[in-house]
């Protein structure tokens, strides 16, 4: 279970690094599908960054501690790293929902592997204390 989990956080440090790119490009983005869907507005609102460090430059820190935590069998701190993550993303799809009303589809996708992680973190913590 633990090397799916790192899967899945190198699956996440993609999503937040394309995220991240369009963050500081001004190029038009790959995802500017239709009204309800551009990545370029949620990266470049005021929502994008917290104190100056962007959003998804934090995901990407949090996805490798996940996958650092998961591959050294550390299932409490994972569990605690991945609730968070996943409170974390909720606040953000929150923000996509309500105030923008604009979704960013690599936003999506990582919140997706956040919830899946999240999940799979639950197993593995439940697991390794019954194996204790």
């Amino acid at each position: 279970m633990r090397y799916l989990i790192a899967l899945l956080a190198i699956a996440g440090i993609v999503a937040a690094t394309l995220a991240l790119r369009i963050h500081y490009s001004m190029d038009a983005p790959p995802c500017d599908i239709n009204a309800h869907w551009d990545c370029g507005i949620v990266n470049h609102s005021r929502y994008s960054a917290i104190h100056g460090i962007p959003v998804a430059a934090i995901g990407i820190a949090g996805y490798v501690a996940i996958a650092i935590l998961a591959l050294a069998r550390r299932y409490r701190l994972l569990l605690t790293a991945s609730l968070a993550g996943l409170a974390f993303t909720l606040y953000l799809t929150s923000i996509e929902a309500r105030i923008l009303e604009i979704w960013c589809l690599y936003c999506v996708i990582s919140q997706t592997i956040m919830a899946l992680i999240a999940l799979l973190s639950i197993a593995a913590s439940f697991r390794s204390r019954k194996a204790t």
